[in-house]
């Protein structure tokens, strides 16, 4: 029987290589140049697999792939992506997309995916382990937790998943904010609409504006034909902001309107569209904070924070890692096939005194890493682990009482005028008097912000943030000696 194929692509010279290469290789195949007309040709029609750029002139493959979905649960998606737009492919796969090929295409690559994915049982993507589910895996992130902290977020889910409330997801690097979002998605009303997930961190200041409310043909060098932004692909659906700080002030300002309106203009368009989305928005930052900065406007601060959410750093909650180390192994147990008789009493020990600075997403890529290394029904053993998991680490290579750097860093925010009065610093309960005059105050208040910067960029490990101070550790040592931040275990 021959395998169908649509092609979607909005690029006709793209479409006709595709087509005359796969039935040569005797695939059936059809292509559209439009992501609706697309679409439109799977409802009707039936197609073993599905091959979509991710720019078309009319949506993105992130829309394509959720109205696809929605026919199909089971649908065999493969996105094509330039080099610059590899980020986005790999979101998309997040959204169900079987994988991702970039131009140029290499032919043994597509018919190697192809043949991989289409040798497959036809329930293989609709019957699988209930311990590799999305879902469950979501769920049991919160439900396997014995932190209070933790545990009082997942009540807060539940308790404004239901609503169409905007929420702030407040948590480091790692801790779950997007599983966080999408469970308060796939708890909602908007469920059986899109979620969107955009990382505004990686959005250029030109053309964030055009990624988040699409553009017209002509409207900037390089528009040469128009293009859906994400609020449309999420129409009906949820919008989750990732790293939301980061956003430009004036697309800031575009936003707080478009709340405020639920309207939204394409950019260089006249035509208002609806912007019927819920929006999460998450960051690793206190948004308050941020507008003290100068960097986050108030107004959409307030818009956003209807209600508010935060998500524990795992060093908080030991009691949580030896359950979560357990749910990841089973996890990759059933990725990988690989059946391993747990976890030695030697990992345990370093899983809980390790300080994990990329908290969840560490913790299940080192237990991932470490089942592929593991010879089948023995114990995952600390052979199989990372080096810098493996080191001994010395307790003068953190500093932790992140409680009393804040007290610090409040003694030297200070005006300019204020720089020749003595300025009073608590440290460990204790207030240090430091005479500055106006220069060299204000050399030591820029030497020693920049320091607590780096501290907090490396969860506090001194010999780290050395090295991304490019200073050697002696020498930090005696600057947090001469600055009077202490550290204690």
């Amino acid at each position: 029987m021959l395998h169908r194929i649509l092609i979607i692509d909005d690029d006709p010279d793209i479409c006709l290589l595709l087509q005359r290469f796969l039935s040569k290789k005797g695939y059936e195949t059809t292509a559209h140049h439009k992501g609706v007309r697309g679409i439109a040709a799977y409802k009707s029609g039936s197609f073993d697999a599905v091959i979509c750029d991710y720019r078309l002139g009319d949506m993105d493959a992130l829309r394509v792939i959720n109205e696809i979905r929605e026919i199909n649960p089971a649908a065999v998606i493969f996105v094509i992506t330039g080099y610059s737009d590899t980020r986005s492919a790999v979101e998309v796969m997040k959204l169900g997309a079987r994988d991702y090929l970039t131009k140029p295409i290499v032919p043994d690559e597509l018919m190697r995916v192809l043949q991989q994915a289409l040798a497959e049982p036809a329930t293989a993507a609709v019957t699988k382990d209930p311990v590799s589910s999305p879902s469950v895996m979501k769920e049991e992130i919160y439900t396997s937790s014995k932190s209070e902290a933790m545990l009082n977020a997942y009540k807060l889910i539940n308790i404004v998943a239901p609503t169409n409330y905007n929420v702030i997801l407040y948590g480091e690097s790692g801790t779950g904010k997007e599983v966080a979002a999408r469970l308060i998605h796939e708890r909602s009303n908007r469920r059986d609409r899109p979620f969107v997930a955009v990382d505004c961190g990686i959005l250029s200041r030109e053309l964030a504006a055009s990624e988040l409310f699409g553009h017209v043909k002509g409207s900037f060098t390089g528009a040469m034909q128009d293009r859906d932004g994400h609020f449309t692909a999420a129409h009906g659906g949820t919008l989750f902001l990732d790293e939301v700080a980061n956003l430009p002030g004036d697309v800031q300002t575009t936003l707080l309107r478009v709340i405020q309106e639920r309207r939204f203009r394409p950019v260089g368009s006249s035509k208002e569209m609806p912007a019927d989305v819920r929006i999460i928005v998450a960051s690793n930052e206190s948004l308050s904070e941020a507008h003290h900065k100068g960097k986050f406007r108030e107004d959409l601060y307030y818009r956003f924070n209807e209600f508010m959410i935060h998500l524990p750093p795992l060093r908080d909650r030991k009691e949580d890692i030896l359950p979560l180390a357990e749910l990841f192994m089973r996890r990759a147990q059933a990725e990988t096939g690989i059946e391993v008789n747990g976890i030695s009493k030697e990992v345990k020990s370093k899983l809980k005194e390790y300080r994990w600075p990329g908290n969840l997403r560490e913790l299940r890529n080192v237990i991932r890493r470490a089942v592929l290394l593991t010879a089948p029904g023995t114990q995952l053993c600390l052979e199989s682990f990372p080096p810098e998991f493996t080191a001994d680490e010395k307790e003068d290579d953190y500093l932790v009482d992140e409680k009393i750097l804040t007290n610090q860093e409040a003694g030297f925010l200070l005006n300019d005028d204020d720089l020749m009065e003595p300025v009073e610093v608590m440290t460990n309960g204790r207030a240090v008097s430091q005479d500055f005059d106006r220069l060299k105050g204000a050399a030591n208040k820029a030497e020693y912000l920049a320091i607590l910067q780096a501290l907090k960029m490396v969860n506090f490990n001194k010999k780290k943030a050395a090295a991304l101070l490019k200073i050697d550790r002696k020498t930090l040592y005696n600057k947090l000696k001469n600055f009077r931040m202490k550290y204690s275990m």
